[in-house]
């Protein structure tokens, strides 16, 4: 079974275990009661898998930070990468996908914060990469999109210089669609900081109507929903 459909399996079992509607005494109607939350939250998982591939990315599943390890760790051998590039954690712990990476033989570049003299030999560096991992702040579920908020530790040249992205995202931050993400980041963080909106491999048909990837941004794509216990 692939993970897109074990997905879906775990969406029916959640609706089909959901707390039944209360019966009022009085003939009124049924008490409306919301959908758990945990079925809810896997959803929005299956939607956003299925939203994904659509355009083209490739979905590796709900994953436990373990899970998500190992699978970065595959497709990195899988595309034969020689050096990664990795930025900061938003709620995750990126320092250990680093060092399986490393123990697998990988070279891993760090982005670090650094001065705006040395942001071009940075830039430079990432570009060289096989690889960019990130995580994103947030997962649209409605598109399949990527919301990724650049800081000093996790430059937007990471989701924009390497070939290919591995990009994970906390389960509970995939939102229904980008106005709720917008609403949960606020103002503030959207004047003041990039955002970068990814669904998908870069593409453009500029050149005479053909569908081109990679011109943009990376050819490929790789995500994955991890949970946190």
């Amino acid at each position: 079974m692939s993970a897109f459909h074990k997905i879906i399996a775990n969406v029916r079992t959640a609706l089909e275990h959901r707390p039944r509607p209360t019966v009022a005494h009085d003939g009124a109607a049924h008490e409306i009661v919301p959908v758990a939350p945990g079925a809810r939250r896997a959803e929005l998982a299956s939607e956003f898998a299925r939203e994904l591939e659509r355009v083209g990315g490739r979905f590796m599943g709900v994953l436990s930070i373990d899970e998500a390890r190992d699978q970065i760790v595959a497709i990195a051998r899988e595309l034969e990468a020689k050096s990664v590039a990795i930025g900061e954690g938003v709620a995750l712990d990126c320092e250990s996908i680093a060092k399986a990476l490393e123990r697998a033989g990988i070279t891993v570049m760090r982005t670090a914060r650094t001065s705006d003299s040395e942001r071009p030999a940075l830039r430079d560096s990432i570009a060289n990469c096989d690889l960019g991992i990130i995580e994103a702040h947030y997962g649209i579920a409605s598109t399949g999109t990527l919301a990724v908020v650049a800081a000093p530790g996790r430059p937007s040249s990471l989701t924009l210089l390497p070939p290919a992205n591995f990009i994970v995202v906390d389960a509970d931050r995939i939102l229904p669609d980008l106005a709720a993400v917008i609403s949960t980041l606020g103002t503030e963080t959207i004047v003041n900081h990039r955002l970068a909106l990814i669904t998908g491999p870069s593409r453009t048909a500029d050149i005479e109507k053909m569908i081109v990837l990679g011109v943009h941004g990376p050819k490929k794509i790789f995500a994955a929903a991890v949970w946190r216990k």
